[in-house]
């Protein structure tokens, strides 16, 4: 069976599609997920509109890249997994991912993050992924403790909440493994 990097028996990673118009809506305009993804006013439908049409889905050309996490079994688009800020000459990117409030807990998460390291490693030979946990989000250091990210930096302040307070956030990192002779080695 070819490597197909972005799906595994349950889960696919795709490009946006016109139909995931609500779903995009509805998870960007949470604002509770505003501090974290560093968005600060809503997004209108025609916005998202063109975001879809003008997106060429290349890391490369955009320096990110938005997947739409689908569940093959129910066809149904559970969440949306990204990599931003690419650097190309550092060769990282940070990683984003949400999941459908009533689509948590059934592991959608951890596949479509483990797709998206795989590919990022193996198929964009990236050196290193991170992303930025609020401290007391559990669920998601738990998520990326699963899929290989260490704990690093604790960042003080680093969040600013809506009520004008801050908290702290944690930076985790992956660096593609390296095998013996120096070579990545992206078996993981």
């Amino acid at each position: 069976m070819p490597d197909t990097y972005l799906e595994n028996p349950e889960i696919r990673l795709r490009p946006c599609e016109p139909e995931d118009l609500d779903m995009m809506y509805d998870i960007e305009n949470d604002a509770s997920l505003w501090d974290i993804s560093g968005t600060t006013s809503p997004y209108s439908r025609y916005a998202l509109r063109q975001y879809i049409a003008s997106s060429q889905n290349d890391i490369f050309a955009d320096k990110q890249l938005r997947l739409v996490v689908l569940h093959k079994a129910s066809g149904k688009a559970v969440g949306m997994a990204d990599l931003t800020d690419y650097e190309p000459l550092h060769q990282r990117a940070a990683v984003g991912i949400v999941i459908r409030k009533d689509c948590r807990r059934h592991g959608c998460g951890t596949q479509a993050l483990q797709l998206l390291c795989s590919y990022a490693f193996r198929f964009l030979h990236l050196h290193q992924l991170y992303a930025w946990i609020p401290q007391g989000n559990e669920a998601s250091l738990a998520l990326f403790a699963r899929c290989g990210f260490a704990e690093r930096t604790l960042l003080k302040d680093w969040l600013q909440t809506e009520d004008a307070s801050y908290k702290n956030a944690w930076l985790v990192q992956r660096i593609a493994p390296a095998m013996p002779d120096g070579k990545e080695n992206f078996s993981s």
